[in-house]
């Protein structure tokens, strides 16, 4: 059995969450879209991260779209009162599959309505407003509007805690202003750095950073330094990266995502894998040019 809790935990609004969870991204088909192959394999997955000790995992109902909450409804509810499920609203797919804004009162509110009845639950743990005026990376522009409406919905008691998606340091000083953010969810990993200094004032205020891509996303980070770091511990390339996040700042959660059960466990053994300092100088060079 995985020592997960090595890796630690951190308030996420009144939970406390081991630090290394998990996402249920990959659940879907390729491209995050449609059923996936063999939903068997994928409830067996979602029950390991259960046995595991895992206690933080996130969805959407925009992956599929209406796939992986259905998957985790039908693994693992009823739910146990330790497990805390964060979703992102915000977008939609088209019969393409591809990703467009949801940004409008009756889409958001229907997003939250939906979510509740496919994952089985009276209230979200987590809903995480995905920003979307640029599909690629974080883009200004007003949150005020949609974040008000999920702040409401917060009120009417059918969200816990809200939390922020692809957003911009100053997207987040605007939502705090209309209600407590509880986390940030960017794309972030030892390649890519750009969140370095909102990293660092999050954890300030005690508000959790939710890296995704954590391994690189669709492209799995290479490079020749991890591949040497990792060979010098006898480990795997992607537990180091893990590894690496875990110690960069103990405001980061971790959502490693897979669909297969040999992975899982991989990826779940980083919470156990210690980085000498030696390790720690040669790993800031891969986000550098080599």
């Amino acid at each position: 059995m995985t020592a997960i809790h090595d890796a630690g935990t951190y308030q996420l609004g009144d939970r406390r969450v081991n630090r290394l969870g998990y996402g249920a991204m990959q659940l879907a088909g390729p491209g995050v879209f449609g059923p996936p192959k063999d939903p068997q394999a994928a409830k067996a997955v979602l029950k390991e991260v259960i046995a595991r000790g895992v206690n933080h995992i996130d969805t959407s109902d925009f992956y599929g779209p209406y796939v992986t909450n259905r998957l985790i409804r039908e693994a693992l509810h009823p739910y146990g009162d330790d497990l805390t499920i964060a979703t992102k609203i915000g977008a939609r797919r088209d019969g393409e599959g591809n990703w467009l804004p949801a940004f409008s009162r009756q889409a958001l509110i229907q997003a939250v309505h939906d979510n509740l009845e496919h994952l089985g639950i009276e209230a979200l743990d987590v809903v995480n407003l995905r920003a979307m005026f640029d599909t690629h990376g974080p883009a200004e522009g007003s949150l005020e509007e949609p974040f008000t409406v999920l702040a409401e919905l917060q009120q009417q008691g059918l969200i816990r805690h809200l939390g922020l998606s692809n957003v911009t340091a100053a997207q987040v000083a605007e939502a705090r202003r209309i209600a407590p953010v509880v986390c940030v969810q960017n794309q972030y990993n030892l390649a890519h750095r750009d969140d370095d200094g909102l990293i660092d004032e999050l954890a300030r205020h005690g508000i959790a950073y939710v890296p995704f891509f954590p391994l690189g996303g669709f492209s799995p980070l290479q490079s020749s330094i991890l591949d040497q770091v990792a060979n010098d511990l006898d480990a795997q390339p992607m537990q180091v990266a893990l590894a690496w996040l875990l110690r960069r700042s103990p405001n980061i959660l971790l959502i490693p995502g897979t669909s297969s059960l040999a992975h899982l466990r991989e990826n779940l053994a980083a919470a156990s894998l210690t980085l000498p300092d030696a390790a720690l100088t040669a790993l800031e060079r891969v986000a550098k040019p080599e």
